[in-house]
């Protein structure tokens, strides 16, 4: 098969698969997974035909997916891919760009510094921050708190890009105690030790309790967070980052999904005050709705930015905005088309609509669940519903039985030491329809756990 015909195949198969998504099981079941041995092969001698790569690719791979792309997922904040941003998506890797400088791909650069100004305007941030283009709220917070440090050192008269950090002045940095995990994980790998970060008091919703914030000075990192991961909650904003400028600290806002409750005219309010802060990172994949493996890292002061993440070479040279001046990769594809695709496809309006839909349905699903006597934990002021059965056992009978069910799925966590779970509404494919039959299997199972669905679900 020729080269044109390999790609059709690919785009068939994944056509398909995109067709089929409300059927699947959400979670694979013990066949399809077992069956993935059939990849466990020896590496072959002489290369085997595109065309059956692909077919063993898709026989195998699809049913041991989880059907994240569809509607019935409700586990982690995983938007579903719109078709526009999929299609650019595909377009893009045709294209096989490496969008690094203007120089290594004209149309990557233009598209994604359109994407960089929209993402400004909706989110209603300071329109001369950088916007750079990074694989994860991971990457992308790495990169704030790098810019953070290396500003604030650079005031102390530090260079941190030549000098380093052994010797530097100590910075300190302050989370909420209910900091989600990639801000740690970005912290402990730019080397502030995770048992000297300090941890800041959180009422039962997971909010800084501002009395008992810790002291600042211009030598503090103050981290706060947009949607709370378990509970969706919003640090006080208007409170703390006023006391944290005065105080001469740096302020990053961790706004992974919760950031774009400020693209919502009815949620907005959640976000008051966030404009006051330095950085900013959200994801493209949970509610935009872009393919996986794209976010973005916001700095208000652009050289900020550029001077920790700067990867000029000889043979490479280019100006401070341009992405690989930006973000962590120097070879990169343009994680920006997606957003870009997705923006002009929704607009201001289809964005609002999207957030606050999913609003709507968690409000539901939260008075539904209560109703049906489960203990639902938190205020449900966006997208999240934390659960509880009646007691400890029931909730893990509870998640086991709709993860086993492979029409529904949402994941377990642990909250005030305690077993919960979450149900989380993200995907533009969620309907109605799907929160009601979510809804009912849960009715059906009970708040003790004690229902069996062994016969099925219907």
């Amino acid at each position: 098969m020729d080269e044109q015909g390999i790609l059709q195949d690919g785009d068939r198969r994944a056509q398909a698969y995109v067709a089929g998504i409300e059927s699947r099981r959400v979670f694979p079941d013990v066949e399809a997974c077992s069956a993935l041995s059939g990849f466990n092969e020896d590496l072959p001698e002489v290369g085997i035909s595109a065309t059956d790569t692909l077919k063993l690719m898709d026989e195998l791979g699809s049913p041991a997916t989880v059907a994240s792309n569809g509607p019935n997922y409700f586990g982690f904040v995983i938007g579903a891919s719109l078709p526009a941003a999929a299609a650019a998506e595909r377009l893009a890797l045709a294209w096989d760009q490496c969008a690094s400088t203007q120089d290594g791909s004209p149309v990557a650069d233009v598209l994604e510094k359109q994407a960089g100004r929209w993402l400004l305007d909706i989110l209603d941030l300071p329109r001369d921050s950088a916007v750079a283009f990074g694989t994860s709220a991971t990457a992308c917070g790495l990169s704030c708190l790098a810019a953070a440090r290396g500003a604030l050192l650079d005031r102390l008269g530090w260079d941190v890009v030549n000098d380093g950090v052994m010797g530097a002045p100590e910075i300190k940095v302050i989370v909420p105690a209910s900091t989600h995990v990639t801000v740690r994980k970005a912290l402990q790998i730019l080397g502030f030790g995770w048992a000297r970060v300090l941890k800041a008091p959180v009422d039962g919703q997971g909010r800084i309790i501002p009395d008992q914030l810790p002291p600042m000075d211009g030598r503090t990192i103050l981290v706060l967070q947009a949607g709370e991961v378990n509970t969706g909650e919003f640090d006080p904003f208007v409170e703390l980052i006023p006391r944290a400028k005065a105080a001469g600290a740096w302020v990053h806002v961790d706004g992974a999904f919760g950031l774009w409750a400020r693209a919502a005219p009815k949620l907005r309010d959640l976000t008051q005050g966030i404009e006051g802060a330095d950085s900013w990172t959200t994801d493209g994949h949970k509610w935009l709705n872009t393919p996986y493996d794209g976010a973005m890292a916001i700095c208000r002061d652009p050289q900020a930015l550029a001077r920790v993440m700067n990867s000029d070479a000889a043979y490479s040279t280019a100006s401070a905005d341009a992405q690989k001046n930006l973000t962590l990769e120097f070879s990169r594809r343009a994680r920006g088309i997606p957003v870009w695709a997705a923006l002009r496809t929704l607009g201001r309006t289809g964005v609002a609509d999207l957030v606050e839909t999913h609003h709507k349905q968690a409000q539901h699903i939260a008075a539904a669940l209560s109703e049906a006597g489960f203990d639902v934990l938190n205020r449900v002021v966006l997208n999240q519903v934390l659960v509880r059965g009646t007691d400890d056992a029931a909730t893990e009978s509870i998640l086991k039985q709709v993860q086993a069910s492979g029409t529904s799925w949402f994941g377990g966590s642990v909250w005030q030491d305690r077993p919960a779970f979450r149900i989380s509404l993200s995907s533009f494919r969620t309907r109605d329809e799907h929160v009601e039959r979510l809804i009912k299997l849960l009715r059906r199972i009970g708040p003790d756990g004690s229902a069996s669905l062994e016969t099925g679900v219907e």
